[in-house]
């Protein structure tokens, strides 16, 4: 058997605190802030119908299910003071019944409203007030560490909670349809068991984190799931359910076909059909629950994105980690670089690396360097502009100098976007140094300056076709450049534009012909480049 615990009291500061931030009802009370709220709400309960009352809570509706249902007016019970034990006594006091069934979890929302759960531990959890579960989540924000400045509250529950308040509005509808009461009340005006639970645990939550509830980068989710829910996944799967037969507290055995509800009320029986006797019988074809929901919490913040430029200074740095059969290629890597060094300032989990196009290991980026964007996974902190500063200066005073960052700054999610529209449109720019099997002439070094905006066809390189997939591609050189190397003949520097995913190396000699056409062939002689290096990426959007 699972220990039992209760929850943790409040501090006395922080009871003062709440108190003084909860003395006027909240903005889901929506009342006079001169009255209080235990008045609004024995005023709310004495305007229900009473026989409606006894029969939800006959079946083992919980208190905050049954005035949620009967649609309360003004969401009084949402108020995050009221305890559980509060509401089901003004219920039974103004409507002078008490439930004699043995319902220790409400047969809707199992439960969760009524802030029982199984922790990790498989301890169960019954909280006192929304205003301990605020509590809970508070102190777990704050040993994570994590930098607040607005949160949004995500709920998950199982499906088949869903399932059980369509069944209990289809029963209520063919048992109360004709009575008066019945369209002013339900369906239009029933709150979700997700909202009801955010509307009571956010105005705690936004005074114990000192922020507003917003759509914040930062979330705290609690998932809710239950065995149930897999056992009635299993069986949908095999094409049937199983049904339980009693006697027990009125259980009434279900004979026909499942059908799943909808929130129009339609008939969806389950496992077991609980039953109000006498002489207004309500008939609901849901389950006594016996075990409550386990209950997860988790806080974290959607991924953070720092955009800039690299440049890579040496021919020993490969742009990502390269191990080929457990052996590292090359002494560094530019994600790696970059990555340890703003990862441990933004306190996240991990990180991706993603560039604009990629050069060879043994090729530096020079120049204004390549588009690269960095994902940051749960940030704890999100850097000020003088962090990501510190940053820059930090990486660019490495004492390897192998790589340097520049324009380095935090964007949105929209960062990724404009580096690949960029990325498809990009222009870049080279420096190879060339030899050929001939001295080079003047005429050599005119013609190449006239080829503008060149069409030449590739077909994928021999030293990747093993990764590769065996196509033609048609790119374009905008323009070439040869300059002289004083008291060289046979080397020179080519300066080249082309077009964005021009295999360069290729382009110089040739590969064998599958280049057409090459600066060999262009020249009539063998050509061979012997380093590269990249000295722009012309990208407008990034």
């Amino acid at each position: 058997m699972s220990n039992e615990v209760e929850s943790p009291q409040v501090s006395d500061a922080l009871e003062v605190a709440q108190l003084s931030s909860l003395a006027a009802v909240d903005s889901h009370a929506g009342s006079c802030e001169a009255e209080m709220p235990s008045r609004l709400l024995n005023d709310a309960v004495r305007s229900l119908p009473y026989h409606v009352v006894k029969d939800l809570l006959s079946i083992g509706v919980c208190s905050r299910c049954v005035l949620r249902i009967l649609g309360t007016e003004d969401h009084i019970y949402c108020h995050s003071s009221f305890s559980q034990s509060m509401l089901c006594s003004v219920l039974e006091e103004v409507t002078s019944f008490k439930s004699e069934g043995d319902f220790q979890f409400c047969s809707v929302c199992s439960g969760i409203l009524q802030l029982s759960y199984r922790d990790d531990k498989e301890t169960l959890v019954k909280m006192k007030s929304p205003n301990d579960m605020a509590l809970v989540i508070a102190e777990l924000v704050k040993k994570e560490g994590h930098q607040v400045d607005g949160f949004s509250l995500e709920v998950s529950i199982p499906q088949f909670i869903l399932e059980n308040e369509s069944s209990l509005l289809s029963g209520m509808k063919k048992r109360y349809e004709s009575e008066p009461w019945f369209q002013e009340r339900l369906l239009s005006k029933c709150v979700s068991v997700k909202d009801v639970l955010k509307f009571a645990i956010t105005k705690p939550l936004e005074t114990l984190l000192d922020t507003k509830a917003s759509a914040s980068s930062f979330r705290i989710r609690l998932t809710y799931t239950h065995k149930m829910a897999l056992e009635n996944s299993v069986e949908r799967n095999q094409g049937f359910k199983r049904r339980k037969i009693g006697t027990e507290n009125g259980l009434q055995n279900v004979n026909d076909e499942s059908v799943v509800a909808n929130k129009d009320c339609s008939d969806y029986p389950t496992n077991e059909t609980i039953a109000v006797t006498g002489r207004s019988s309500l008939k609901v074809p849901i389950d006594k629950v016996s075990e409550p929901c386990h209950l997860v919490y988790l806080c974290y913040r959607t991924h953070i994105y720092l955009c800039g430029r690299y440049l890579k200074y040496s021919r020993n740095v490969s742009q990502t980690r390269w191990i080929i059969d457990k052996e590292r290629m090359g002494e560094a890597s530019v994600e790696e670089i970059i990555g340890s060094n703003i990862l441990p300032m933004c306190r996240g989990d991990n990180y991706k690396f993603h560039a604009a196009g990629r050069e060879d290991i043994d090729v530096r980026m020079l120049g204004s360097g390549r588009p690269f964007l960095l994902e940051i996974q749960n940030a704890r902190q999100v850097p000020s502009k003088e962090t990501v500063k510190e940053i820059e200066s930090k990486i660019n005073g490495l004492e390897n100098k192998l790589v340097g960052v520049k324009n380095l700054q935090v964007v949105g999610s929209q960062g990724w976007t404009l580096m690949r529209e960029g990325e498809a449109e990009k222009q870049k720019q080279y420096c190879a140094l060339v030899w050929i099997s001939r001295p080079l002439e003047d005429e050599d070094v005119c013609s190449i300056s006239l080829l503008n905006d060149m069409q030449i066809l590739q077909k994928t390189p021999i030293r990747v076709l093993h990764r590769r997939s065996p196509l033609e591609r048609e790119k374009i050189i905008h323009w070439m450049k040869i300059e002289r190397i004083a008291e060289s003949s046979q080397y020179f520097l080519l300066h080249l534009c082309t077009q964005a995913g021009t295999y360069i190396k290729e382009f110089v000699h040739g590969d064998f012909g599958r280049t057409q056409p090459s600066i060999g062939s262009i020249l009539g002689c063998r050509a061979e480049i012997l380093q590269l290096d990249v000295t722009d990426v012309k990208m407008d959007s990034f």
